[in-house]
């Protein structure tokens, strides 16, 4: 970024902003992220930073709302990708990881916010992302039971719940264990035992 940083127009330098805290939370913990920091990795003044944004608060909220908006498109592209429902999920399971798995700071800086005792903007808005995901998964889940892909006896909001669990337990371990190669071999495996479960074919 640096010196080339320096001549972006507004909208495109609060962009840089935003995936420069993505970048630093790949690296370290989000909560010690500071404004100076920030700056230095942009090869701004802490000026420069507060022209765009006001406050740290004021930077994770637009880093928060670009993430939900990043990850939904995406999402929707994914859903869009198939006509069954089980392909739906499919791709929206693999597309969820290999978003995380380009950007690994996106998990500690949701984490870290919905884990905050504070009622925030940036937690406000993890939450609504969480709420949004998994009303959309429901009304798939739902779909697939009434084309007869799903047992009818599934419970749907059960299912959503545990569709962003496993993503959330794959991402953990992926950031314990420090293997990317791992986490999408894995995924595929644990995919398939959704599956099964979404059938009842297990």
């Amino acid at each position: 970024m640096g010196i080339e940083s320096k001549y972006l127009p507004a909208g495109q330098r609060r962009e840089v902003i935003v995936d420069t805290v993505i970048d630093l939370a790949g690296e370290q913990n989000p909560s010690e992220i500071t404004t100076a920091a920030i700056a230095k990795r942009m090869g701004l003044t802490q000026g420069a930073l507060f022209r765009h944004f006001q406050s740290k608060d004021a930077v994770l909220e637009a880093v928060m709302r670009q993430v939900s908006d990043r990850l939904m498109l995406r999402i929707s592209k994914a859903e869009n990708g198939s006509s069954s429902s089980i392909g739906k999920l499919e791709n929206m399971f693999i597309t969820h990881i290999k978003f995380i798995k380009d950007h690994p700071g996106i998990p500690r800086l949701l984490f870290g916010e919905l884990q905050s005792s504070k009622k925030t903007e940036p937690k406000k808005i993890a939450q609504m992302l969480l709420s949004q995901y998994k009303k959309r998964l429901i009304s798939i889940i739902e779909d697939g039971k009434e084309k007869g892909e799903f047992d009818l006896e599934l419970n749907s909001d059960a299912a959503a719940t545990l569709f962003i669990g496993t993503i959330q337990g794959l991402i953990m371990q992926s950031l314990l264990a420090s293997d990317k190669k791992a986490f999408n071999v894995d995924a595929c495996k644990v995919f398939d035992i959704y599956k099964r479960g979404l059938t009842g074919a297990i």
